[in-house]
């Protein structure tokens, strides 16, 4: 077998600076269609990536398929060539993450019961069907490019069959035969479906690899613990696989997702989703799903965005298991509350067994794999409505007016006059949100600028003769609203309606004021203010307005729909985009300064939850998150030791199942001390491979910048 770690030495020390030649691959099949339809050109020009792609297998690999075959050594194209093919490539169809482009996890389940062979019949017979009427030609055209693209994914896998072989003729003794299995693997993949873990598991990322050549990002492996089970368990079975190989194959398989760092200079996001509850809503947890949970744990890189579903009745063990891999500093999985997810996709409108075997893309963003367009999300700066709603409409910072006319703040009698004038603030910056996202969205239109080989990858695209942008897909496109800054609302209302309407301390004209002046004159205002009840305490006074705020950023956002009828989903998640966001607010009533951070996600404000974890969670398990469909993330930091011991690591698994139990919707936890994290910041040198959990996704710690790697070290430590 071979050694995982001696692969990640062969990714690491892969040679000399190289290009990017995808661009290049496909315009030579752009080139050559230039006046066929928009789709079969897209086809023809995957077939020339496809086939003309280096197909590059490490020396310690099991698994083949590898994105170093898009590149090549500087010079092996000319720079004038390359430009001129970035163009035709842009020209013929680029999309993006807002146009529904990639953060996708496609249906494998079916892909693998098909196979390549069985994908191109269903085509075949899909065309078949619609006859030769003049009204079916697009239809019959798109399918055409659909058996284009899928025969020329056969050809990588061919190619790669070629590749194994010529390695092995090289090799002796044990190299020579694991590069002959290869090759035998991926040649029986070209003429049927898989038989077998190996097959399954190779035909996967093969086809994950496709998809990274292409250009896509975050694009999820899903439910590899269910998809991949039945061939597992029958292999085990019968006796022709071993755990241990499948931990290996799984581990070379994984540690790939790292190459990205090595060739574009950052991490990959490929959401894996393990256990949670079956189509029929019984446990499924099973013994893949604590495979892939150890190799994950042992690859020990960001790129996995390894995510355990979590259900009532979950084995204890798994639980256990999940903390274990957490306590390791890697940050994942990050844990999700099954029963809060189901609830708020049910309430969208998706079947019921569809909504069960949900995963997630990109960080933590809800998704029913195989049957829905790609994701798409924006930041959505509520925060910001808080000075406008004090200001007349006008920006702090700037003097700017930014929103409509909602009174001077002296005319504010009550808090609830305030709140009207804020919920006015909010409306119109929704408006602007989504009229900023349709014009990003619709830029350009699925005839035009078609995915036919992503299409083979969603229901009921083939059936339906149509791309996964134009009605082929089962469900239509979402795209997700993430709120920033609940913990910055709640705080800030707390204070206000503390300071001005119950202790009367401050005039609201005073504390807007204040804020105009980022506090500098009133120092002693900013320190009762900073003092008031904050969100995270498991205090109501302020908890009521994060309550008020997930249930208002639904109304707001629910009466929005995306191009094609697909709903507005809310998160309260940041990714690191409250640092930014931060930016752009002037200083809050929560007694936080201008342009400094707001709060991370669904969190507490960083050292404001002062009364320990059990506060926390019973703080943020208060808002409604059924109403929040596409995820949240709360972020904790725990002492390591919380983990390396059995009785506090038990302690820590009842908290989160309790905070499960009262409606929290996600927890995601870095095991790190500050201590480390500040040694880290100083000697960057020694601390190269730490990784922590940054918000929705794991990285390296050295390679953040400097206020991402304060924010996660000013977060309560517990």
């Amino acid at each position: 077998m071979s050694d995982a770690k001696a692969l990640k030495k062969e990714i690491d020390a892969l040679g000399g600076e190289r290009v990017n030649i995808a661009d290049y691959l496909r315009y030579q099949g752009y080139s050559a269609h230039y006046d066929d339809p928009p789709c079969l050109a897209a086809a023809f020009a995957f077939d020339s990536l496809m086939r003309r792609g280096a197909k590059h297998i490490y020396q310690n690999d099991l698994i083949a398929g590898s994105i170093a075959g898009m590149f090549a050594e500087p010079g092996a194209v000319s720079p004038s060539l390359l430009e001129k093919a970035r163009r035709v490539c842009a020209n013929a169809g680029s999309r993006g993450f807002l146009t529904n482009f990639d953060h996708f996890a496609p249906d494998y389940e079916t892909f693998l019961g098909d196979g390549i062979r069985g994908t191109i019949e269903k085509i075949r017979a899909s065309r078949s069907r619609l006859g030769r009427a003049v009204a079916t030609a697009k239809k019959r055209e798109y399918l055409r490019a659909m058996e284009t693209a899928m025969n020329a994914f056969g050809a990588m896998a061919e190619g790669y069959a070629a590749a194994a072989e010529e390695k092995a003729a090289v090799q002796s003794g044990e190299a020579s035969i694991r590069f002959m299995a290869i090759a035998a693997c991926c040649r029986a993949l070209t003429k049927r479906a898989p038989s077998d873990f190996r097959e399954a598991l190779q035909l996967t990322w093969l086809a994950h690899t496709a998809f990274l050549y292409e250009g896509r990002y975050a694009m999820a492996l899903g439910r590899m613990d269910q998809y991949l089970y039945p061939y597992y368990r029958r292999d085990i079975e019968d006796g022709s696989l071993t755990r241990e190989q499948a931990l290996a194959m799984l581990e070379c398989t994984l540690m790939k997702i790292g190459e990205r760092r090595r060739f574009f200079g950052s991490d990959d996001v490929v959401n894996i989703a393990v256990g949670g509850v079956g189509r029929d809503g019984g446990g499924a947890v099973n013994e893949l799903s604590y495979l892939i949970l150890e190799a994950v744990k042992n690859c020990g890189i960001p790129g996995p965005n390894l995510s355990a579903r979590i259900y009532a009745g979950i084995p204890d063990d798994f639980l256990d298991e999940c903390l274990v891999s957490i306590g390791t500093g890697l940050g994942y999985p990050a844990l999700m509350n099954d029963k809060v997810n189901i609830e708020a996709l049910k309430k969208q409108g998706y079947a019921l067994e569809d909504c069960r075997d949900y995963c997630m893309v990109g960080c933590i963003e809800n998704f029913i794999p195989g049957r829905q367009p790609p994701w798409s999300d924006g930041r959505f700066n509520a925060p910001k409505a808080i000075e406008l709603a004090l200001n007349d409409g006008r920006c702090m910072l700037t003097g700017d007016p930014l929103g409509p006319k909602t009174g001077d703040a002296g005319g504010f009698q009550t808090m609830g006059m305030f709140l009207t004038a804020m919920e006015e603030q909010l409306r119109f910056m929704a408006a602007e949100y989504i009229a900023w996202f349709r014009a990003e969205n619709e830029r350009y239109n699925a005839e035009r600028y078609p995915q036919p080989f992503l299409s083979c990858f969603c229901r009921d695209c083939i059936g339906r003769g149509l791309d996964i942008n134009a009605g082929g897909a089962l469900y239509p496109s979402v795209h997700g609203a993430a709120c920033m800054g609940i913990a910055t609302v709640a705080d800030s209302l707390a204070a206000i309606e503390e300071a001005v309407f119950v202790e009367r301390y401050a005039e609201m004209t005073q504390l807007r004021d204040a804020l105009l002046a980022d506090y500098r004159g009133f120092e002693e205002l900013r320190g009762r203010l900073l003092r008031a009840p904050k969100y995270g305490n498991n205090i109501d006074f302020a908890d009521k307005y994060a309550v008020w705020y997930v249930r208002f950023m639904n109304e707001l956002f629910s009466r929005y729909r995306t191009r094609d009828g697909g709903a507005i989903y809310t998160a309260m998640a940041a990714n690191t985009s409250n640092i930014p966001a931060g930016r752009e607010v002037a200083a809050t009533p929560d007694g936080r300064r201008a342009r400094e951070p707001l709060s991370d996600a669904a969190s507490p404000m960083r050292g404001a939850d002062r009364d320990g974890p059990t506060s926390v969670v019973n703080s943020v398990a208060k808002p409604d998150y059924t109403l929040v469909a596409c995820g949240t993330v709360l972020n904790q930091k725990y002492s390591p030791e919380v983990f390396s011991d059995p009785v506090k690591r038990a302690a820590l698994r009842e908290l989160i199942k309790t905070y499960f139990r009262k409606g929290g919707q996600q927890i995601q936890i870095n095991a790190v001390s500050r201590k480390m994290l500040e040694d880290a910041m100083e000697y960057p040198q020694d601390y190269g491979g730490l990784v922590v959990r940054v918000s929705g996704f794991s990285a390296y710690y050295t390679a953040l910048s400097g206020d991402v790697q304060r924010d996660i070290l000013q977060r309560t430590e517990h």
